[in-house]
């Protein structure tokens, strides 16, 4: 030992000795139970130096027990002094082994210490040696142990109820189930930081479980075009994306899971290679899910591979991503979204977190697929505004025909088998057969073109829906009640009361078998004439209580007049619309009159021209005092229906089949009807069955 070795240690043993002689001299004044107590004070009022000033004392004295260890462990660790509280707690084990306090503390200064696998350890190692001692606090300890895995527990399982059931994990490029992510997060620090956080904290909140599952298992979905020789589930099942080859789609995959890896994220979603194609069972759940999984992911990547770095405003609306079918969910469901140029740069060098809010941005997306910005940003899926939602998709393409209805599931919020083999035709006339039987929206039956196999009311094709739906005249409040006026001079207000009241007891459209049955106002047709013939056939149509009017059709129809009757009824039809009524949200029927409710809402053509039963009708006066007992609000919705009715509407075809069943005759325009006599219609209101 050198000088200056010599010199210390002669320093620490005089401040050892004066160390002693002070606190000897303060035991003697005190007593040991006061020294203690003052430490104990100082503990409780969170003022550690003094705390772990004075229990020290106690202990140079010779005068420490397990309790003067444990609560400078205590202190120690309110200063953050992880190690030297680990030595207290140690000695605390040693002092009394049969007691869970000084694994407790083991646990509580590792945890401090950030050296969470060693503080679970200790917890568990507690419980082990104390796994039947009958205290009540040991049994609570354990409990406590239960309990925050169950949390963990159940929390990851509500966060990945819905989840893709395999992901890329951005880090290691390798595809991973449920499984495998769980057990990557049991590995992982944040779990071990969450569990033994929940057990030093007895009162730990579950909001913050919740976050800590959530910001782990959170996904970055991508959103891209399908080029060439895309890697499947089997080109990368059990390997390593980052190490393959870096061709074709692989590029594409090891660049999102470098970007999504930047961004911080862990777990990735594609469509070409998360999902097994020749799993029926999960083909079919992931098409079902896959809005779901677009708009609960964390951020969708749109990568654009057609716009060049540094390109100008209108290389999106330009890209070819914008006319693929499948691409449409993919930019309504997300909330939050991100584009990309082929060099995997933000589009625009827009760095924002979040490009559905660039303005800039959301306009051009909004000019290039007709959406309005603000339900580009805030799309909610359901079956409101159908024909709107159709006619988003009726410039779309799909390399597999039925996707094109397929796609739209999500958009609609409806869940359907996936039949690939069905033809588009089927997949479509399926999805409108859903929309139209659950929301009684009948915007779906507007289109021209050529009617489907599925059901003559329905397309062919998703393109007859391109072309704006007929908008009849805009009726302002002032025209609306000028019309009302007219009414009342020209028409009795009782045939108003009992149209109402026909059209109120109308059931919804429904499917049966393929079969429509529809509840409209069917116009008997009385003539036809060829007018001129073109490329197409138009033809000069009059029918009962409408005006004169033209219907163009690639079909030909038998020319018939009054005097030279044709065997085949033909009808022009008006599907009827109960927004019409006017009536407030969950609106019970009006009650008007108790019209017959007969089990088959359908009329025969024996039946069909004859007016249906009805108390209605039962009296010479139609409605006995009804102008009296029916409130003005009624009266007022009942003269307004009848004015709208008088507007121009968008009519179809139908022509009568053998079987009394009728068929839609497809017209490559809209047909423009415009009824002439009003009263004529009480006697025109019916359901058809249509195939």
């Amino acid at each position: 030992m050198d000088e200056s070795d010599e010199a210390t240690k002669a320093s620490c043993l005089d401040w050892s000795t004066e160390f002693k002689q002070d606190y000897s001299a303060l035991h003697a004044a005190t007593g040991v139970s006061d020294l203690v107590a003052l430490a104990d004070d100082a503990l409780a009022a969170g003022n550690y130096d003094r705390a772990i000033e004075l229990y020290s004392a106690a202990i140079s004295l010779d005068l420490a027990t397990d309790a003067v260890f444990a609560n400078r462990s205590k202190a120690r660790s309110g200063k953050m002094l992880w190690d030297d509280a680990l030595l207290d707690a140690q000695m605390v084990v040693k002092l009394t082994p049969s007691s869970y306090v000084g694994y407790q503390l083991e646990h509580a200064a590792l945890h401090g210490a950030q050296r969470y696998d060693e503080a679970i350890d200790a917890f568990q190692t507690m419980l082990s040696k104390f796994e039947n001692a009958p205290d009540r606090q040991t049994q609570k300890l354990r409990q406590q142990y239960v309990n925050a895995e169950s949390a963990i527990q159940e929390t990851i399982k509500a966060q990945l109820d819905d989840a893709p059931h395999r992901l890329l994990n951005t880090f290691t490029g390798r595809l991973c189930d449920l499984e495998v992510q769980v057990n990557t997060f049991k590995t992982s620090t944040e779990y071990k930081e969450l569990l033994s956080s929940i057990l030093v904290h007895v009162d730990f909140r579950m909001e913050h479980i919740k976050d800590v599952v959530a910001r782990y298992f959170r996904c970055v979905t991508l959103s891209h075009r399908w080029e060439g020789k895309e890697p499947l589930l089997h080109d990368i099942q059990d390997k390593g994306v980052n190490e393959l080859n870096p061709v074709g789609g692989i590029v594409k995959l090891q660049s999102f899971c470098k970007t999504a890896r930047a961004a911080g994220y862990r777990w990735g979603w594609v469509d070409t290679c998360c999902i097994n194609q020749d799993n029926t069972a999960e083909l079919q759940k992931s098409l079902n899910s896959m809005f779901v999984w677009y708009h609960t992911s964390a951020l969708t990547m749109v990568y654009l591979s057609d716009v060049p770095p540094s390109s100008k405003p209108g290389a999106l609306a330009r890209s070819a991503w914008n006319t693929r079918g499948w691409t449409v969910p993919e930019f309504l469901a997300p909330k939050v979204i991100r584009f990309y140029q082929n060099d995997w740069t933000p589009y625009l060098d827009d760095r924002s977190p979040n490009h559905k809010q660039s303005v800039a941005i959301m306009q051009e997306l909004e000019g290039a697929t007709g959406i309005d910005a603000q339900i580009l940003v805030a799309f909610r899926p359901g079956m409101i505004d159908a024909r709107e939602k159709l006619q988003w998709a009726s410039t779309r393409v799909t390399t597999v025909q039925e996707d094109i209805a397929y796609s739209l599931f999500g958009i609609f919020g409806v869940q359907l088998p996936v039949m690939y083999g069905e033809k588009k035709q089927n997949a479509l006339g399926r999805l409108l057969q859903e929309v139209v039987a659950r929301s009684g929206d009948i915007s779906a039956l507007d289109w021209v073109g050529q009617s489907s196999e599925f059901n003559s009311c329905l397309p062919a094709d998703i393109t007859s829906y391109k072309a704006p739906p007929y908008a009849p005249p805009s009726l302002s409040e002032g025209d609306i009640q000028t019309s009302i006026s007219l009414l009342r001079q020209t028409v009795a207000v009782d045939l108003a009361f009992k149209l109402y009241a026909l059209l109120d007891s109308l059931n919804a459209p429904r499917f049966a078998n393929c079969r429509l049955h529809l509840p409209c106002i069917a116009f008997r047709v009385t003539a036809v004439k060829r007018s001129r013939a073109q490329d197409q056939e138009i033809y000069e149509v009059k029918a009962d209580g409408l005006h004169d009017l033209l219907i163009t059709t690639e079909d030909k129809l038998i020319q018939f007049s009054s005097p030279r009757p044709t065997m085949q009824t033909f009808l022009l039809v008006r599907p009827w619309n109960r927004y019409l009524l006017e009536l407030p949200d969950f609106a019970e029927p009006s009650g008007l009159a108790e019209l017959p409710d007969d089990a088959d809402d359908t009329q025969s053509e024996d039946d069909y021209w004859s007016a249906p039963g009805s108390p209605l009708q039962d009296s010479p006066g139609g409605f006995p005092e009804a102008q009296e007992s029916v409130d003005s609000e009624l009266s007022d919705r009942a003269l307004r229906l009848t004015a709208r009715l008088t507007q121009p509407f968008g009519a179809f075809l139908l022509a009568h089949q053998r079987g009394g069943e009728y068929k839609r005759i497809a017209s490559d325009h809209v047909i423009i009807a415009q009824v002439r006599d009003i009263s004529s219609i009480p006697d025109m209101v019916k359901t058809l069955e249509i195939l």
